[in-house]
């Protein structure tokens, strides 16, 4: 079902069964995406507001809150949920499973992998040099591997890699990578403990 005051654009493929809700635009162009194709996934449920450039590949389930933005050239897997207000930039993979949660914010050439939960008003961060005259060439977004949670407000740095089955603290600034299954919590965030299975 598409609301009648939505937008879906020429080149956007929705999947059986998608529900595009109210003033939602998806399948815009700007100068990196033009003549890109948009693919979503059978089930897929945008709530209102949603805005979804072109180039997106984007899997079966996918879900977003009011006001979602996705930009384009991403890799999205199944079963994704992106809460409301959240901004993913472009050139994102995120693997099957992933939460997003509210005001969240993905910057360009981060990797979210499988079952990793990102909690609410988290910012990901990829320019090392912001004011750097290169820093367009520069940006690296950081690694959440599988099934690492990373809690509310807090703040992951360019190019960390936080381990698979790490859980990183509410309001943490993480500076450094963060192994598997540990538990980081402050600022700098530091190792706490390994977390129980």
């Amino acid at each position: 079902m598409i609301a009648a005051s939505a937008r879906v654009l020429p080149g956007v493929v929705l999947g059986d069964g998608a529900t595009v809700e109210d003033f939602c635009l998806v399948g815009v162009e700007n100068p990196g995406s033009a003549g890109a194709g948009t693919s979503i996934g059978p089930g897929a449920l945008l709530r209102a507001f949603t805005v979804i450039y072109a180039g997106n590949e984007i899997g079966e389930r996918f879900q977003t809150g009011n006001k979602a933005n996705v930009r384009e050239h991403n890799r999205i897997g199944s079963d994704v949920s992106i809460g409301s207000l959240s901004v993913v930039e472009h050139h994102v993979e995120i693997g099957d499973r992933v939460r997003i949660h509210t005001q969240v914010f993905v910057p360009e050439f981060t990797v979210l992998e499988e079952d990793c939960w990102i909690g609410p008003n988290v910012v990901l961060t990829n320019a090392k040099y912001p004011r750097s005259p290169d820093v367009k060439e520069t940006l690296q977004g950081p690694i959440i591997r599988a099934g690492a949670i990373i809690g509310a407000n807090a703040t992951i740095l360019p190019g960390v890699d936080v381990g698979s089955g790490a859980l990183v603290g509410a309001g943490s600034v993480v500076t450094r990578d963060v192994p598997p299954s540990v538990i980081v919590a402050g600022n700098p965030a530091k190792v706490i403990r390994e977390r129980s299975p």
